[in-house]
């Protein structure tokens, strides 16, 4: 079951049971805690099944006509389950009822690390597509990709 969570409370435990069970691409501490503080004020949509949710993505306004999906993240027993496209379409779906063009998502650029290759993998099977590397922008180490797209 995919939902809109309002509540900021259950959206800092989602976020934080998620996220620390991510290390891979969640293990910087205050990165991590800036996502989960983060999430409470930003669109919240969970996936839920019989053990209590299992994945959840955020959606930040930038600005008059775009969206970020600021953070996901997926429980890796629901992974590979279609759960992260079920929760990107329900939130595509809320960015264009509230009149939003466009969606775009930060990751660490392709090449870097094998779990960032899969997630920009994810990315554009979602329809991303390549905007602007920003190489310094979080460190040399972790060079920002942004991916683009407009909402139909």
């Amino acid at each position: 079951m995919i939902k809109i969570v309002d509540n900021a409370s259950e959206k800092r435990d989602i976020a934080r049971k998620i996220l620390e069970a991510l290390p891979e691409w969640f293990g910087i501490e205050e990165a991590r805690e800036n996502y989960i503080s983060e999430s409470a004020e930003q669109t919240f949509i969970a996936s839920y099944g019989e053990n209590g949710a299992n994945g959840f993505l955020c959606l930040k306004e930038t600005g008059r006509d775009t969206v970020e999906l600021s953070v996901m993240g997926v429980l890796k027993d629901y992974q590979r389950r279609g759960i992260g496209r079920r929760l990107f379409e329900k939130a595509v779906a809320v960015a264009a009822e509230k009149g939003f063009s466009f969606i775009q998502v930060k990751t660490v650029q392709m090449g870097r690390y094998e779990e960032y290759d899969r997630t920009n993998l994810f990315y554009m099977s979602l329809g991303f597509k390549e905007l602007e590397v920003f190489p310094t922008l979080w460190d040399e180490w972790n060079p920002c990709q942004i991916y683009i797209m407009a909402i139909k």
